[in-house]
């Protein structure tokens, strides 16, 4: 029986292994094989069939919607299945989405289980799903961001799963109340808690930290081009190092909204105490979207004269 091939589109390298990976891990018989963005993936697919695609849909040269737009315009490609992996999981982007022929759409971050899942439902819908689970499904790590600490161990060490998200993490960002530009969203603002002492005051910027386990509201206290130095008020479900997230930075009189891509590079006590109530985060960007990177660069210069961040910090 043949093998399920999967191509795996998006610019993060990071988030790109961190999929196949996860299905190679629960499929041991798949094929996968990845693309940088959707120009490339155009030049794949119109060389040798693949069962799906799993794209994000910010990227440079070709975003995925426009790469979905041109497979439903394919002869060959109108009924494959397509599924849009992103942190742009507004009510706007996902009609639209389903009005360009998406299969599925999971929204960044996720866990494995989620993921897997809406592959599930997108091969059944083909009759496909019986050749993927051909080959029985090895025990896999429940926590997204502790299958990358797998990965890049070697599968030496071992994570402890967060436990289930408490209410302080349930909190939830509202729809986007316009349609987005390309690697910007517009939205309404989110109330960051009020500032620890010692951060430098509720003058900078806030935004929202969405894990797999739930949101939290942040305080930008640093912002430089590769990273962002947030606080946020302890809970009892601890961050952990190198779990996958989107980070949503709100700035300015519009209340513009970009949503970046990354993972937990340091988790630390913001106060040199044991009991600290609040923890200092040091998030990594992943995304190499040009107009994510120009927002960012924008943040800092406004940040440079309004002293809201602290550049390179």
């Amino acid at each position: 029986m043949s093998k399920i091939s999967v191509l795996v589109v998006d610019d993060a390298a990071f988030i790109r292994d961190l999929v196949k990976k996860c299905l190679r891990n629960y499929f041991p018989g798949i094929r996968t094989e990845d693309a940088i963005n959707g120009k490339k993936a155009q030049a794949m697919l119109a060389k040798e069939a693949f069962d799906l695609v799993l794209c994000d849909w910010e990227m440079p040269e070709m975003s995925g919607l426009e790469l979905l737009t041109w497979c439903r315009q394919q002869d060959a490609l109108k009924t494959m299945p397509f599924v849009m992996v992103t942190s742009r999981g507004d009510k706007e982007n996902v009609v639209q989405a389903i009005q360009a022929g998406v299969s599925g759409y999971v929204s960044k971050p996720f866990t494995n289980e989620q993921l897997l899942t809406k592959v599930k439902q997108a091969l059944n819908k083909v009759g496909k799903l019986d050749t993927l689970m051909n080959s029985a499904p090895t025990k896999m790590n429940t926590a997204f961001g502790n299958d990358s600490l797998i990965a890049l161990t070697g599968g030496k060490a071992e994570v402890v799963s967060a436990p289930a998200p408490n209410a302080y993490l349930q909190s939830t960002a509202p729809a986007a109340a316009a349609a987005p530009t390309k690697g910007l969203l517009n939205s309404p603002p989110v109330k960051a808690p009020a500032a620890p002492a010692g951060s430098g005051g509720g003058g900078r910027g806030q935004g929202q930290l969405r894990l797999s386990s739930g949101n939290q509201l942040c305080v930008i206290k640093a912002l430089s081009l590769k990273e962002a130095l947030l606080v946020v008020k302890r809970t009892d479900n601890l961050p952990q190092i190198l779990d996958s997230a989107v980070l949503d930075l709100e700035q300015g009189e519009n209340a513009e909204v970009a949503r970046l891509n990354g993972y937990l590079h340091a988790v630390v006590a913001h106060e040199p105490k044991p009991d600290s109530d609040w923890l200092q985060l040091t998030f990594r960007f992943v995304d190499q979207d040009a107009q994510k990177l120009d927002y960012i660069s924008r943040l800092i210069a406004r940040g440079t004269a309004q002293k809201h961040f602290i550049p390179g910090a």
